[in-house]
């Protein structure tokens, strides 16, 4: 499977054009925020863009940022930006060609952004490799990775590695395919379905239970759309199969329950986060307004408090008493195309 995605995007794709299904993002619906970081990105990095999503979570100035898959570094650029100069971003790729692209750009970036040194790295690697790297233990405030675990064969090597890159209290940011029900092995080998990200896509559930074996007790889904299959022939060999593009974080947090326990816990957004000074989305059943009291469970109540976003919150209640579970978190099949408030937030 490593020999096949490296020939799909690094030879037989030469643009987001060729791709067979709309799991690449459209460019016309990104926030506004983020078009001024995208209009400074060179045009060639641009063109080789394959993203299935937005991984630009906010609040990144000064992070140390891992990119997983990072190709051509349209991500890379987007988030260097966003880091500033006090921070770094590493892009891990397995490509030569896409590599080739992004490496050729970095000192127009750097000019591009008005930056008196370079501030991201590139390295030729595979993502169930990270160990292979040099890549310091809890060396990342956050890693992102952008329509590239379902190409993996060892998604369990991916996720057990970036809990391990992850500081605690940071999280894995990412987007990519899922599927509705557990694909049959014909689709699962067939190599276009694979290079278009469809083979590999993970079942939602089996997703979830990967996430919490890796220590990622509460999966959170930010948003989600449905993906069309524009090509003919595959969208024959697909019928009956929903598949989605998705948006999930995951926070390196001791102490998340498998569930949403109520405390009696609540916050309140005290604003200052840039491009979220009037509500701060965490995902999406938790639009959280500025100045208002916002009940959550336990879980939530730790994923703001012990994490970069802490200084922006004041919070009400402690884990003294317990009132059962919590409503309001979720459950079900996650997908309904919706986003967390907004009809633009995929780029």
């Amino acid at each position: 499977m490593h020999e096949l995605v490296k020939d799909y995007y690094g030879r037989q794709l030469q643009g987001t054009a060729d791709l067979r299904t709309t799991a690449c993002c459209d460019a016309s619906r990104m926030p506004e925020w983020l078009k001024p970081l995208l209009a400074r990105i060179h045009p060639e990095v641009m063109s080789r863009y394959y993203g299935c999503g937005l991984v630009c979570p906010p609040l990144l100035d000064g992070c140390r940022v891992l990119d997983l898959g990072c190709g051509s570094g349209r991500d890379v650029y987007a988030l260097a930006q966003m880091v500033g100069e006090r921070g770094r971003v590493v892009g891990v790729d397995m490509t030569d060609e896409q590599l080739a692209v992004a490496e050729r750009h970095r000192e127009h970036h750097r000019q591009a952004f008005g930056f008196a040194r370079n501030n991201v790295e590139f390295r030729l690697g595979y993502i169930e490799h990270l160990d292979r790297l040099g890549l310091e233990d809890a060396g990342f405030d956050v890693v992102v990775s952008n329509c590239v675990v379902n190409l993996s064969p060892d998604k369990d090597a991916v996720l057990r590695e970036v809990h391990r890159l992850l500081k605690p209290g940071g999280e894995f940011y990412f987007s990519d395919v899922y599927a509705e029900r557990r694909l049959p092995a014909a689709l699962r080998n067939d190599p276009v379905l694979y290079g278009e990200c469809l083979g590999g896509a993970l079942y939602w559930n089996d997703f979830q239970h990967l996430a919490r074996r890796h220590g990622f007790a509460d999966p959170r889904l930010v948003e989600d759309r449905p993906i069309a299959v524009t090509d003919p022939d595959l969208a024959g060999r697909t019928a009956g199969i929903g598949f989605h593009s998705a948006t999930y974080r995951l926070f390196k947090l001791d102490g998340l329950e498998p569930d949403c326990e109520d405390y009696g816990q609540a916050v309140v957004y005290r604003g200052g986060i840039p491009g979220h000074e009037r509500r701060f989305i965490l995902d999406k059943h938790h639009v959280i307004e500025s100045g208002r009291v916002f009940p959550v469970c336990g879980n939530t109540w730790r994923m703001l408090h012990d994490s970069r976003f802490m200084g922006h919150f004041d919070f009400i209640g402690d884990f003294s008493r317990h009132y059962g579970i919590f409503t309001g978190c979720g459950g079900g099949l996650p997908f309904d195309g919706g986003n967390p408030g907004t009809a633009a937030s995929c780029c």
